[in-house]
């Protein structure tokens, strides 16, 4: 058997800054076998055969005859000399009344990959790693070039755009980032600049401008593993909400939630998404510093009163049904000898505790731990006490560069205690979330509160 054909393309490493597709192109000579129509499932199937029919990517096995009737078929070889055939191959084809013959296969740009065709672009010492890798949001990739590619930058984010049909705008995040709203900022390699996206995750559907928020798809594992620890009575306090990848799918979920983000931009997003997923009922928006957010929270629940948990989201006409519900409850609470019909689930008590603080600013999000210190402590303390048996789940993302999971784990629970004043020792459980850089991990811890932080003064 003659050596395995070679298809790949021909290499170009002195191509930079500007894209020649047409300097990808390939003849590859072969033989094929002509055969009538008819015939061509007995040679496929043969075990004689078998080892010599194409069986290369993308290229179809058997073709059109172009020199014959419409009753020859062309079954294509991977091998270009005849003598590579064994004795019983061409018995075979004797006995079909097959004809060896020579064909051309021509390979142009759109047959090779992305990784095909940086692999003949970039300099021998860059091939290991050639950054095809990317993250999609919406109709947008988002590239992280490592800085020795950054040269070939825009030819790269051309070819990703060629060979990806559902992108329409490749990025490259840059270094900086913003030090306030904290999203990356980036540049376009290549493509539309058009930057509002939407986006699906979680059965919710997100709008937003990826070049002033901050989202990660890769995160979507994290925002569904979260999500499926609430209760749909739970009320959730999300400080740095962002567009709502907690807040949505939570309060799909049933889940009353008050969503606050420092960004004005993420907030204007976060409204639209709340009222594009129908969720107005049961999401508030606000935009708050984190630590004076987690210092009102409880006091903002107990005013608000979100009404109680229903049922999982349902369609329009059934939340007509079940808004016109909750007014017939609320004038029940006004008229209380009133004796019309009300329904059963919504005799229950309204929701006025926070169950439940994600803080997803991994960053930064354990220097807020110290605003939690005296939450519940105020003139109604008996009031609050009785919405507050069980204290609220904290559900914090740091980082760490702690690589083994013990020391990881110590050093993430002793940060925490030490902004929020006090020891972490109920319900405490630790999530790995993800390596984001060498020596770098994300991390998720969980606990319940403290009582005596909370009702400290």
């Amino acid at each position: 058997m003659q050596p395995a054909l070679d298809i790949s393309p021909p290499l170009h490493r002195g191509m930079e800054n500007n894209l020649d597709r047409s300097a990808f192109h390939k003849s590859i000579p072969v033989l094929a076998v002509r055969i009538a129509a008819q015939k061509t499932g007995v040679l496929l199937k043969s075990d004689a055969m078998r080892s010599y029919v194409m069986d290369m990517p993308k290229i179809r096995s058997v073709v059109w005859d172009p020199s014959s009737s419409d009753d020859h078929r062309l079954v294509l070889l991977k091998i270009s000399e005849e003598a590579a055939l064994s004795p019983e191959a061409r018995t075979l084809l004797i006995d079909h009344s097959a004809e060896i013959v020579d064909h051309t296969i021509n390979l142009d740009y759109n047959y090779w990959t992305a990784d095909d065709i940086l692999q003949a672009i970039l300099p021998e010492q860059l091939l290991d790693g050639s950054p095809t890798g990317f993250s999609v949001t919406g109709h947008i990739a988002h590239m992280n070039l490592n800085k020795e590619y950054l040269p070939y930058k825009n030819i790269i984010g051309q070819i990703i755009l060629d060979k990806n049909p559902a992108i329409k705008t490749v990025v490259n995040k840059l270094d900086s980032i913003d030090n306030k709203f904290r999203f990356f900022k980036m540049e376009l390699l290549a493509g539309e600049p058009n930057y509002i996206v939407e986006h699906h995750e979680s059965n919710c559907r997100f709008i937003f401008d990826f070049s002033k928020v901050y989202w990660n798809s890769r995160l979507h594992t994290e925002h569904d593993r979260l999500v499926q620890l609430f209760k749909p009575e739970d009320v959730i306090a999300d400080v740095f909400a962002g567009v709502g990848p907690f807040a949505i799918p939570a309060a799909r979920k049933g889940c009353a939630v008050l969503a606050n983000d420092l960004n004005p931009d993420s907030v204007h997003y976060l409204s639209k998404n709340i009222a594009t997923n129908d969720v107005a009922d049961l999401v508030h928006a606000s935009c708050e510093d984190g630590r004076e957010f987690i210092r009102t929270s409880v006091s903002k629940v107990m005013e608000t009163s979100f009404p109680p948990y229903s049922g999982p989201r349902i369609s329009r006409v059934k939340g007509k049904r079940r808004r016109r519900e909750i007014q017939a409850l609320e004038h029940r609470e006004r008229h209380p000898t009133c004796t019309a019909p009300c329904s059963d689930t919504l005799t229950q008590p309204p929701r006025k505790a926070v169950t439940r603080f994600v803080m997803n600013l991994p960053d930064s999000a354990l220097d807020f731990l110290d605003a939690f210190q005296g939450i519940l402590s105020a003139q109604d303390d008996a009031e609050r006490k009785l919405c507050y048996p069980a204290m609220p789940m904290i559900h914090c993302y740091c980082f760490t560069r702690e690589l083994e999971q013990d020391k990881a784990e110590l050093d993430i629970k002793e940060r925490a205690e030490n902004r929020l004043g006090h020891r972490i020792e109920e319900d405490v459980s630790f999530h790995l979330v993800r390596s984001v850089a060498p020596n770098k991990y994300m991390y998720c811890i969980s606990f319940r509160l403290p009582r005596d932080v909370v009702f400290g003064r």
